[in-house]
């Protein structure tokens, strides 16, 4: 003879879901250095090369963000110098930057993120809140996010 439950079927508790409180806005780089369309390159390659960064946005005069800047769009720029015998020191960013620019909101989850990036050629991401460059966003802070998650929930 079996015996039998009374009790019924247990609901399961709710797990409180922590990825959905980790943002772009907790990873992402604050303190950004920004490039001038009209800045010469070999300035902008100072500038990476001295503060041991790979790119950047670059900013129109109001503060609009009109371009990304990247080491490999400098490598372009030296390709170019060497094979045509040209001077460095003339060119200029809006000459070499990346013009369409793929930005991220402040608000997207780290997993939001992570598949923008899935799905992107780019690097990192311009954060933007309320059309205003407010941060930026690489594939290695939604890593480290990532990894931070790991830490607190997965087993």
């Amino acid at each position: 003879m079996g015996f039998s439950s009374f009790t019924g079927q247990r609901i399961k508790p709710e797990k409180k879901s922590i990825e959905a409180n980790i943002t772009v806005s907790d990873y992402m780089a604050k303190n950004l250095i920004t490039f001038k369309p009209e800045q010469s390159l070999i300035e902008v390659m100072e500038v990476l090369a001295r503060n041991e960064i790979t790119g950047g946005p670059v900013v129109d005069q109001i503060g609009k963000v009109v371009g990304m800047i990247s080491e490999s769009d400098c490598m372009e720029q030296l390709s170019n110098s060497r094979y045509y015998n040209l001077p460095m020191g003339s060119e200029k960013v809006e000459k070499y930057m990346s013009p369409s620019v793929e930005t991220i909101q402040s608000h997207v989850s780290i997993f939001d993120a992570a598949t923008q990036f899935h799905k992107s050629p780019h690097r990192r991401f311009p954060v933007m809140e309320n059309g205003k460059l407010v941060g930026q966003i690489s594939q290695h802070d939604v890593i480290v996010a990532a990894l931070h998650l790991k830490s607190q929930s997965w087993k």
